[in-house]
């Protein structure tokens, strides 16, 4: 929603000294030029793209529309969890939790917290390890360098929209002034016309740059600074459960593990401490 807020605001103010100049809002509107803008804008992105890309901005920019973000609650969410494993393990041992990491759909500590089972990266992640874990004598530090490896990869994954996106956001202005070479080479063929017939053509061209300028730098490539945002967020996500499961893995407690995850959560959406021991204490009961 903020997205389309900031949106409101680009408009209001880039129309509304132009009004205030006494400017011809007709003028301002020349399908022609739109046209050649953006269809080659789309065209060029499609080119550039394979298909799981096109997939990936989409689903990218709608999230970003509806503004879905991490609250505190679901940092919350994810050390409790947490926490419900490593007591489980604690007490009854790693195999108590194997079918929980093979069916992570079925299991009671999961479905506990259906947002964190809705996140295949992070389910992904918690289950990989444990098995790991399991099924081998990985040392704490070669599972951590693991893990790093695999969100790397994430990270490069879930910047692709971003990256995508600000492509095209680069473009606009050379398509822009694409479309005012066309505009001006049809006002040369006008020369014989009087100067008010010019004046219209040249100032019709002229559009086209002003729309892929403003385009570029009002709309589009702040759409692709958001998608970075929502990315770089995500990975912070995924990042506690890496921290929790290594410090579980390196023979922490289960409350001092969890305790290692809260303190890599973004100081924005950061628990306290007394806020995570009163989630600790409402899960037991």
């Amino acid at each position: 929603m903020i997205a389309i807020v900031g949106m409101i605001i680009v408009t209001v103010a880039v129309i509304g000294g132009y009004l205030m100049e006494h400017g011809n809002l007709f003028v301002l509107f020349q399908p022609a030029e739109i046209l050649i803008i953006f269809g080659a804008a789309l065209g060029g992105f499609v080119v550039s793209s394979p298909p799981k890309v096109i997939r990936a901005v989409v689903r990218a920019t709608l999230a970003m529309f509806k503004s879905v973000h991490l609250s505190k609650k679901d940092y919350i969410e994810a050390l409790l969890l947490l926490n419900g494993i490593f007591y489980k393990i604690r007490q009854q041992g790693l195999v108590a939790v194997e079918n929980d990491i093979d069916a992570p759909e079925e299991s009671s500590l999961f479905n506990t917290y259906p947002r964190i089972l809705k996140n295949e990266r992070a389910v992904a992640l918690i289950t990989d390890t444990l098995r790991t874990v399991m099924s081998t004598s990985i040392v704490p530090h070669e599972l951590e360098a693991l893990i790093d490896t695999e969100l790397e990869i994430c990270q490069e994954e879930m910047l692709v929209p971003s990256k995508s996106v600000t492509f095209v956001a680069d473009a606009l202005p050379g398509l822009g002034i694409v479309a005012a070479v066309l505009g001006v080479v049809l006002t040369m063929g006008k020369i014989s016309e009087p100067p008010e017939v010019l004046g219209h053509s040249i100032g019709a061209a002229l559009v086209g740059t002003f729309m892929g300028v403003l385009f570029c730098y009002g709309y589009v490539g702040p759409v692709g600074k958001n998608l970075e945002h929502m990315a770089s967020e995500e990975i912070q996500y995924l990042y506690i459960f890496k921290v929790a499961l290594i410090a579980f893995v390196s023979g922490a407690a289960p409350k001092v593990a969890v305790e290692f995850g809260r303190r890599v959560v973004p100081s924005d959406v950061r628990p306290t401490f007394a806020e995570m021991e009163e989630a600790l204490k409402q899960a037991k009961k």
